[in-house]
């Protein structure tokens, strides 16, 4: 019978950017063998070298997770709907709630004659206190929300410094910040928003040395994190500490949002026991991401961290809320706590922070193309002398045609990289062929080009360390960097 199965944004390019395939099948299993069968290139998203499902790849029949089905063998009716959602990551005790001030219940006026909040509500969020983690596009309007809304503490975890590409999401800043410190220029916008807010500030990364001091000092914990490392170490970090995880992720046009480590409830390890290989999932430096997607998403999670502190509603707890704000369309899935999670299973064998970099298979400071061999990789420099010579070398983009659009190395051929398993006819070969150098935004895109077309037989081909954004600042400074 004839099944729609929806396919996220990181996996549209395998697709012919569908957002859904109508497929044949009777089962789960029936229905994503011929989903790979298909779309050959998806495989190595979905299933690992020894055929098994990814652990980091959740499949859902209508709203439940076939793992508390019958997983593969789980049957498929004529009206349901199969998703595949891969890892792009009750209230809570506070202090004895302090006394309004005359000037605080103005301020708060419209909460106190709401009947869930009242005056013990705005109390309570008087007397919480809330970490953001990161304060950039999911922590700027959390941020704003949660002082605005009269949580009386704050806390940001940032290092960074202000740029200027972060400006189209990151509502926190504006232009005169550029080049600040994240974290002086947040707390300036905060207190100005709300001069009785007490904004702590950890200029610092997260590490497994600090966290746990870190997240006692706070009542729930907002993960604003973009990468796989941090998103691990905070869900940990919450089990241990009993902190409430109010989760947010994006990427392009989609979002993802919950609540873990909750009393009884799962947390980010039972949705994803393990993280995607290094490089599979894209950044959104290299993705892109919709400006106000971060805007939408991280005020949901500043709305989860006002129903916990106030200890009323329903929260995210034990759903995944999708949303695809290209179509406009929200979604509900189920969640369950793993009884065999490593964390917060009924046996846990981890009971302290580990090494997150390494149990993500990355550096803490790795490059875009990291795990490439040297002699897989040339500089800007190198091919800029290469073509000065006028050596014969075919340059292969293999970036998005709006990313051709902004900026381009002279003589490049565009063929993106979803697209290149099925046009590999066009990437000269044999013995006379010139030698091929491969790039993209910054390196990692073109990494896995180079990867693909050794493992198809192409011997003379290397990636460009860093690239276009690496040639316009060593090379071209004329075009516009993006």
């Amino acid at each position: 019978m004839p099944v729609t199965v929806r396919i996220p944004t990181p996996l549209r390019p395998f697709t012919g950017h569908q957002a859904a395939v109508t497929l044949e099948g009777a089962t789960i299993g029936e229905v994503l063998s011929q989903l790979i069968a298909t779309y050959t290139d998806l495989r190595p998203h979905l299933y690992d070298k020894d055929g098994r499902l990814r652990s980091f790849v959740n499949v859902y029949l209508n709203d439940e997770d076939i793992r508390h089905l019958g997983r593969e063998a789980t049957p498929i009716g004529a009206a349901d709907t199969v998703s595949i959602v891969p890892s792009v990551a009750g209230g809570v005790g506070v202090a004895e709630p302090p006394e309004l001030t005359r000037d605080e219940v103005q301020r708060y006026s419209r909460h106190l004659i709401l009947p869930e909040v009242g005056l013990d509500g705005q109390r309570k969020l008087k007397a919480a206190r809330v970490l953001c983690v990161g304060a950039g596009g999911l922590g700027s309007p959390a941020a704003l929300y949660l002082a605005a809304a009269g949580v009386g503490t704050l806390g940001l975890v940032d290092f960074d410094v202000v740029d200027v590409t972060n400006l189209q999401r990151q509502i926190l800043y504006s232009t005169l910040d550029v080049g600040r410190p994240k974290l002086e220029a947040a707390a300036e916008r905060l207190t100005g928003l709300n001069p009785d807010l007490n904004v702590r500030t950890h200029e610092t990364r997260l590490t497994s040395a600090n966290a746990l001091d870190l997240f006692r000092q706070y009542d729930v914990i907002v993960d604003g994190a973009d990468n796989f490392p941090t998103r691990y170490l905070v869900n940990d970090a919450c089990v241990l500490t009993g902190k409430p995880n109010a989760y947010g992720s994006i990427f392009r046009f989609e979002g993802q949002a919950s609540v873990f480590a909750t009393p009884d409830g799962p947390c980010y390890r039972c949705l994803y026991p393990e993280p995607p290989p290094p490089g599979l999932v894209p950044s959104c430096a290299e993705g892109g991401v919709l400006g106000v997607l971060p805007g939408i998403v991280g005020t949901i999670q500043a709305t989860e961290a006002l129903k916990l502190i106030l200890g009323s509603g329903t929260t995210l707890a034990g759903r995944l809320l999708l949303l695809d704000a290209w179509t406009m369309e929200f979604r509900t899935l189920k969640t369950r706590r793993d009884p065999e999670c490593p964390v917060c299973g009924d046996h846990p064998s981890i009971t302290a922070l580990i090494d997150y970099e390494q149990f993500c298979g990355v550096a803490p400071v790795a490059s875009p193309a990291a795990g490439l061999p040297a002699e897989f990789e040339t500089t800007v420099q190198e091919l800029k002398t290469r073509l000065d010579r006028r050596e014969d070398i075919w340059i292969l983009d293999v970036r998005e045609p709006n990313e051709f659009q902004i900026c381009r190395i002279p003589g490049s051929t565009l063929i993106p990289l979803g697209e290149l398993p099925a046009r590999l006819t066009e990437v000269p070969h044999g013995a006379d062929a010139p030698d091929i150098i491969v790039h993209c935004k910054m390196g990692g895109r073109s990494a896995k080009a180079v990867n693909l077309l050794r493992e198809r037989g192409f011997t003379r081909v290397q990636n460009l360390k860093g690239g276009i954004l690496q040639w316009i600042k060593d090379v071209d400074p004329t075009q516009m960097p993006y």
